[in-house]
């Protein structure tokens, strides 16, 4: 069998012992030679007999799954998110789709706190103001007592919700599957989204992208907040109306906000550079040793199970 790793993760030397462990398991192990994600065109010249991708960000559009080669079975995401595969696609293939979920909620969870503590207490201004020597000391607005308001009660926002607990905040939380017994434990209110966008002075965002969530952060919810809010999205891109935060952090209706994840990656040319009030970061979230192995490993493991067996328990297109 033939296992085709094109996420450009298992690049990094903390990688190599899972490597190894797939050269092992499989008669053939390609890496991907790029060290960045690749092109279609460029994963065409490499999956000819694959039975399995670790795949990474490129995209597997109904298009490029027509032409997979005939022994593709598995599409493995190195991630949760999978919002680059055509599931239907791949299943009238045959190809299961997996991802890797929990490995690294809480990396994610982790930077989702230290980008409210960066945007409320202006971590990155100053930091440049001593570099440029300046030495600004700008004045921050502290966490404790405020009201934080997590959209999305998944592995994630559970792990903020944690976190959030040790700086004394006042927690609550927006999910259709709410976890009732969960928040009983950790004292998070139930709330509506209503009540999040215009009571809270915190609104981290950890919803997936659906039809009913693309563009949940807009013109009218911007609206709703206080003018002393900050809006934290470490999820996905697509959740956020990126021109209008623009203009809400532009007018200050808002006080500020912190992305890590855009609609379009990588972000270029973006007018959200020109603000001093937002903090902008290049997709990180999960991007911690023990999040990169975890994922690998599981990514792998799902691979192998499934050219040996047919299944596994991560698959997202059954």
């Amino acid at each position: 069998m033939k296992i085709l790793i094109t996420s450009p993760a298992f690049s990094k030397p903390h990688m190599e012992g899972l490597i190894e462990a797939a050269k092992n398991a499989a008669d053939e192990v390609v890496l991907n030679p790029y060290g960045r994600t690749m092109t279609v065109e460029e994963l065409k010249e490499l999956w000819a007999g694959a039975g399995a991708i670790i795949a990474g960000l490129e995209p597997y559009t109904a298009d490029v799954l027509a032409q997979a080669p005939d022994t593709l079975k598995a599409i493995c995401r190195f991630g949760v998110g999978y919002d680059s595969v055509d599931l239907e696609a791949a299943k009238a293939r045959g190809i299961a789709v997996t991802n890797t979920p929990g490995t690294n909620s809480d990396a994610v969870a982790d930077l989702a706190i230290g980008m409210m503590i960066a945007i409320a207490r202006h971590i990155p201004q100053g930091d440049k103001s001593v570099r440029d020597g300046s030495w600004k000391r700008y004045t921050g607005l502290s966490m404790e007592g405020k009201k934080l308001g997590i959209l999305g009660l998944g592995a994630i926002g559970k792990g903020v919700a944690r976190r959030a607990a040790g700086f004394s905040m006042e927690l609550c939380a927006y999910d259709p599957y709410f976890d009732e017994s969960f928040a009983k434990q950790h004292n998070v209110k139930r709330a509506e989204l209503d009540e999040i966008f215009t009571q809270c002075d915190y609104i981290t965002l950890h919803l997936p992208v659906l039809p009913e969530t693309i563009g949940i952060v807009n013109r009218e919810t911007l609206g709703k907040m206080k003018p002393t809010a900050y809006l934290i999205n470490a999820a996905r891109g697509p959740l956020v109306n990126e021109s209008d935060l623009y203009d809400a952090l532009k007018n200050n209706r808002i006080m500020g906000a912190a992305l890590d994840v855009y609609s379009e990656e990588p972000l270029k040319d973006s007018p959200l550079f020109q603000l001093d009030n937002i903090v902008l970061l290049p997709h990180i979230g999960g991007n911690t040793r023990e999040a990169a192995i975890a994922m690998g490993r599981m990514a792998i493991d799902s691979a192998l199970e499934i050219l040996s067996t047919g299944g596994c328990r991560h698959i997202v297109n059954r």
